[in-house]
């Protein structure tokens, strides 16, 4: 059985999908943009500014579904620029800091919803119990 898991301080979808999927000790979380919670507005200008809103957002779902960064098992990275690879690894490496890194893939596309430079999608495996 699944469930949806939603946490107010991260952005509502901007279309028919859940902010994240709970199936037993999985959480599969949609690929969050750079949007502000409480405006909805593009937060940042480069990718780096951007992917610490992206990683903001992933934190507060993951949290909502009683999750943390260390539970991350697969993230996927959406960049409209490969040359801006190095600025999100760091900003990546940071949100990460203390934790195994989950194993990732990254790709160039080229284009992302509302005009964004970064998009990132997760998996985690969560051992413990639901809140």
């Amino acid at each position: 059985m699944s469930r949806a898991v939603f946490s107010p301080s991260a952005p509502r979808p901007i279309g028919p999908y859940s902010q994240a999927i709970r199936a037993g000790e999985l959480l599969f979380l949609s690929g969050q943009i750079p949007l502000s919670p409480a405006t909805g507005e593009v937060v940042g200008e480069t990718a780096a500014e951007q992917a610490r809103q992206v990683l903001r957002n992933l934190g507060a779902v993951l949290e909502a579904a009683g999750a943390a960064p260390s539970d991350v098992v697969k993230t996927t990275i959406f960049l409209v620029d490969l040359s801006e690879f190095a600025a999100v690894n760091e900003v990546y490496a940071a949100f990460f800091d203390g934790a195994e890194p989950p194993a990732r893939s990254t790709v160039q596309v080229s284009a992302l919803p509302k005009g964004v430079r970064v998009e990132i999608e997760a998996v985690a495996h969560i051992r413990r119990q639901q809140p």
